[in-house]
């Protein structure tokens, strides 16, 4: 289920997810009002809502009551958050009021489908920008208890990748093939929800590992 009162950003996800074969759009809603109208009479696995929708006489659903809310009433479904939002207090908040995921507005729409893939598996997915801005505000991100973790081995190669080893020394080090290395490298990334090195980086210092 899709929610957001920009039109063009409705039609954008719709398009996405209505061209991947497994998925189905089941409601869309550009207001919360209706959002939740749609939900009393709608199933569905996942829902992608922005994070403000602004509505006359509705003040009291800020993006934190929806989120809490949909959490209260239809518990099997995961939240997936899109927001501009900065403010790490916020970001914080949207995690810990429910949400399963959550995407920066300024990324490609289709991080989205990235995202929505985590949520069907119970996996959280934090966009890599909110990542690094948590990392350095010392935040804490909490996996859901279904998420994989990584491996001892993945843990061991993104420990060394973050301390500016390369994928040939850790190769070196470790007395593993290249390939297996890099490998690895990516199933981390993977399980991590992180595209980038930077990311990669910021998740690592973020989780402790480092």
């Amino acid at each position: 289920m899709l929610a957001d009162d920009h039109p063009f950003v409705l039609l954008g996800m719709k398009a996405l997810f209505g061209a991947e074969e497994g998925m189905e759009v089941v409601g869309e809603a550009m207001n919360v009002s209706h959002l939740l109208s749609e939900l009393e009479s709608k199933s569905c696995d996942v829902l992608v809502t922005d994070f403000a929708m602004p509505e006359a006489g509705l003040d009291a659903h800020d993006g934190l009551r929806l989120i809490r809310k949909v959490r209260q009433d239809w518990p099997l479904v995961n939240i997936v958050v899109l927001t501009s939002v900065s403010n790490i207090a916020i970001l914080r908040s949207i995690l810990n009021a429910g949400a399963i995921g959550l995407v920066d507005k300024a990324e490609p729409i289709e991080l989205v489908m990235a995202a929505v893939r985590h949520a069907q598996v119970g996996r959280r997915y934090v966009s890599a920008s909110f990542v690094t801005a948590l990392a350095e505000a010392r935040g804490e991100i909490a996996f859901s208890p279904e998420e994989p973790r990584l491996s001892p081995r993945e843990i061991e190669v993104v420990r060394l990748f973050a301390k500016g080893r390369s994928i040939t020394e850790i190769a070196k080090e470790l007395n593993r093939d290249v390939r297996t290395i890099s490998r690895q490298k990516r199933d981390a990334m993977n399980k991590l929800g992180v595209r980038n090195d930077p990311g990669l980086f910021a998740f690592v210092r973020a989780q402790g590992l480092g």
